[in-house]
């Protein structure tokens, strides 16, 4: 019987998901290779929706489908991670507002913080328009967002 891979997991408002540094991760030095720190965030920013109740395919299937596209991305390299590091991408959804939502994020390594990202999402229809979330993605994100909205 196989296992379905992790999600990650919540702890108060914030997600983790487990990243393991793999060969093909990094380059000729064996420290990983800058654009792969986006693809370990993407995978957080997916396992938190995932563990929300919230289905990036059944979003596309709805009547009026919808999908994510990232506006913004601001990311601080603080330190290397190498080949056969133990990661954990930390995701919090902060703030919704029409269709944008602004998310926070950082990898570390222990208690070492490897990178961190600022990240403006938008929520649009398969044309690429803006659109507001579904309500029952807004009901999901609802209780872990931040009391206040960014301003």
């Amino acid at each position: 019987m196989s296992e379905a891979p992790s999600a990650g997991w919540f702890e108060g408002r914030e997600h983790r998901l487990a990243v393991r540094v793999y060969y093909e991760d990094t380059d000729f030095t064996g420290v990983v290779y800058h654009a792969n720190y986006l693809r370990f965030f993407e995978r957080g920013r997916s396992d938190y929706l995932r563990l929300a109740g919230i289905s990036h395919a059944a979003l596309l299937e709805r009547p009026d489908p919808g999908a994510f596209v990232i506006t913004r991305i601001a990311v601080d390299f603080r330190k290397a991670a190498r080949i056969d590091d133990a990661l954990i991408v930390r995701t919090t959804y902060d703030t919704v507002r029409g269709p944008r939502m602004w998310i926070t994020q950082s990898i570390t390594r222990g208690e070492e913080v490897i990178a961190t990202a600022e990240v403006e999402a938008a929520c649009i229809r398969p044309d690429g328009r803006p659109r507001r979330p579904p309500p029952e993605l807004l009901h999901s994100l609802n209780p872990l967002l931040l009391p206040e909205p960014r301003s």
